[in-house]
């Protein structure tokens, strides 16, 4: 007896059928890890992003605190020492609301508040938009002075007085 199928012998697979489940075996695994890595991709980018929210109200925190001491600083109930110490109280409440809410609220709060006033979303945005340039303008500018003051690595050249020693060529 030979152990040859022949296509129409009943309980073997043909080729064709074979091919078809190792190819859909294969779309399934290559599904399962690409749904993986991209579980793994939005995990991390979760993670990074609560770690820049974290930063972000530490930062607001620490302006807070500044403006409390500059307006203890001031004169008592000079209009300085109340703008001072409202934009710190501000500052402060933003923190804390950034601090204890996740991102995903953070951001239906800024699209609600862009509806409500979106010319001041649009203002801030802007502002925000020149004080980020502004900063980094700053900061490559004096990455760049810092690298216009080092000394040169030879001395000058030498300069002639018009009169050529024996053996130049002129």
């Amino acid at each position: 007896m030979s152990t040859n199928s022949r296509p129409g012998d009943p309980g073997t697979k043909s080729t064709a059928t074979q091919a078809k489940e190792t190819s859909a075996e294969l779309a399934g695994q290559a599904k399962t890890a690409a749904r993986n890595v991209a579980q793994d991709a939005a995990s991390a980018a979760s993670k990074q992003a609560e770690s820049a929210k974290d930063a972000a109200a530490d930062e607001l925190s620490g302006v807070a605190s500044a403006l409390r001491t500059a307006a203890e600083d001031m004169r008592s109930g000079s209009p300085q020492e109340r703008s001072f110490g409202q934009i710190a109280e501000g500052l402060a409440d933003a923190s804390d609301a950034m601090r204890n809410k996740d991102l995903g609220e953070m951001v239906q709060d800024v699209s609600a508040f862009a509806r409500r006033n979106p010319l001041v979303f649009l203002g801030g945005a802007a502002l925000i938009g020149f004080a980020a340039t502004r900063f980094a303008k700053a900061s490559s500018s004096g990455a760049s002075a810092r690298a216009d003051t080092t000394p040169p690595l030879s001395g000058p050249a030498p300069t002639t007085s018009g009169t050529n020693a024996p053996g130049d060529v002129t």
